[in-house]
């Protein structure tokens, strides 16, 4: 093999109608024609539309799928041969063969959030790129591994933020950054409360037997087993700890995600943006019965400071915006309520974006940013996405950090993991974000990670 050169081996693959799947390192870091090799974990509802969305690019080659599901296998695989025009996918039911598979150059991951860390840190350790969806880890202690585990081995990583791939979350973020709002003191976060019933079974559905073609037990893996259950299952898993965060976690990873990245700036004394966290946290959240099918919080506020006495709002939008440990700027997007998505607030002014939406106290920055980024005039600019998953793939081929990597993913979600043991324990706590711990609290500590099931280990 070793005299065959880039082209013959081609033209030999052609002649026996063999499929040339090998992977990029094959060919250098250099080949400009190459294509990156991914491998699908988790083929469910964000998983089927990340894999739509890998499909489009056309430097990438999705070369297996992996579910415990066959039919979100056999619907995965499926999918990939009809784009290709071929029978050529691998289909594997087991995540550790697909992180295995030495064709393979980055696997994506599109499981359950307690299904994240394990492959995650396997992957890394296996020298594969990583694409993982958000919030990244169930746990601070599994984010705190991924990290590691990430950095160790050089790996390049995208989390499903896409928020950042956004004009408009961009731009937001460029007015924070470059001083557009002056002196930051406030940042309020709006994000969604309750349950969606997205299967439209209802919460009280009855324990049962699992279908037949799911393989149940390794679908709960590390978590606790529990009975069967629909209204814990496909979509609905996220409204049950055992498996998921509820409404906080699912999207403390967008609107906090970018919260932190206006923030990002060392001249407000929160940066770099992949050391970035709270000084202290509070919050009260309304608990279901822990035994309850869904038992994740479904209202819940959160105040945070921040490094310079930027004070940080999380909580329900459509909630009143003034608490009492703090009271609201005079000037806001909505002068009673908390609104869905990201709000900044400085001494000259205030800048709001959501999706689809982008407004500020000063109408004229809005035309005067995307100016100055198309001029290069902006001192603090910030990266031009090509698109969330082009920007992945062309981060494998450069080795460059991507928009979304590990360390930043896991400060994005500290807040809400944070959050969660305060209202637990009804307390306001001191973090320490160098060394990742509680000050002075070793119950809250304690909470910070959880037993995996045997044989699962992280």
């Amino acid at each position: 093999m070793n005299h065959l050169t880039r082209r013959n081996l081609i033209k030999y693959a052609a002649a026996v109608s063999l499929p040339l799947f090998l992977p990029s390192r094959v060919f250098g870091d250099d080949a400009p024609s190459k294509k990156i090799n991914v491998g699908f974990i988790g083929l469910g509802w964000q998983g089927g539309s990340n894999l739509d969305q890998f499909l489009a690019v056309a430097d990438c080659r999705v070369l297996a799928v992996c579910d415990v599901d066959d039919k979100h296998l056999a619907g995965g695989a499926a999918k990939v041969n009809k784009k290709y025009g071929d029978e050529s996918c691998k289909k594997y039911q087991d995540f550790r063969d697909l992180i295995n598979d030495p064709d393979i150059d980055a696997v994506a991951i599109n499981t359950p959030d307690h299904w994240h860390s394990i492959p995650a840190i396997m992957a890394a350790n296996a020298k594969k790129d990583i694409f993982c969806e958000k919030p990244l880890s169930h746990t601070l202690a599994e984010g705190i591994a991924m990290v590691e585990a990430s950095t160790r081995n050089k790996r390049v990583w995208q989390t499903g933020s896409w928020q950042r791939s956004q004009t408009s979350f961009r731009h937001a973020a460029q007015l924070v950054q470059n001083g557009y709002i002056g002196k930051v003191f406030r940042v309020e976060v709006g994000l969604p409360g309750g349950h969606n019933d997205f299967l439209k079974l209802g919460k009280d559905t009855q324990d049962g037997l699992p279908p037949a073609d799911v393989d149940y037990e390794q679908w709960i893996g590390p978590a606790e087993m529990m009975p069967f259950n629909p209204s814990r299952f496909h979509k609905n898993w996220r409204w049950n700890y055992n498996t998921g965060g509820g409404q906080l976690m699912d999207w403390v990873g967008h609107h906090v995600d970018i919260a932190h990245w206006g923030l990002a700036n060392p001249a407000f004394g929160c940066g770099p943006d992949d050391a970035i966290g709270p000084l202290d946290i509070s919050a009260t959240m309304s608990f279901p019965d822990p035994k309850a099918t869904w038992n994740t919080a479904t209202d819940y506020r959160i105040e945070c400071r921040y490094p310079q006495d930027v004070e940080m709002i999380i909580g329900v939008n459509g909630k009143a915006r003034a608490g009492q440990q703090g009271s609201a700027p005079t000037a806001a997007p909505d002068p009673e309520k908390l609104r869905n998505g990201t709000v900044w607030f400085g001494d000259k002014g205030w800048v709001y974006v959501s999706r689809g939406k982008l407004e500020a106290s000063n109408k004229e920055w809005l035309k005067e940013i995307r100016e100055r980024e198309q001029k290069g005039t902006l001192e603090v600019p910030l990266y031009k996405s090509p698109g969330h998953m082009q920007e992945f793939i062309d981060s494998i081929k450069s080795r460059k950090r991507t928009l979304t990597p590990v360390e930043v993913a896991h400060r994005s979600q500290t807040p809400g993991h944070l959050a969660l043991i305060a209202a637990r324990l009804g307390t306001k706590l001191q973090w320490d974000s160098k060394s990742q711990s509680f000050v002075g609290s070793p119950e809250a500590n304690a909470m910070l990670s959880k037993k995996f099931r045997a044989p699962w280990k992280l």
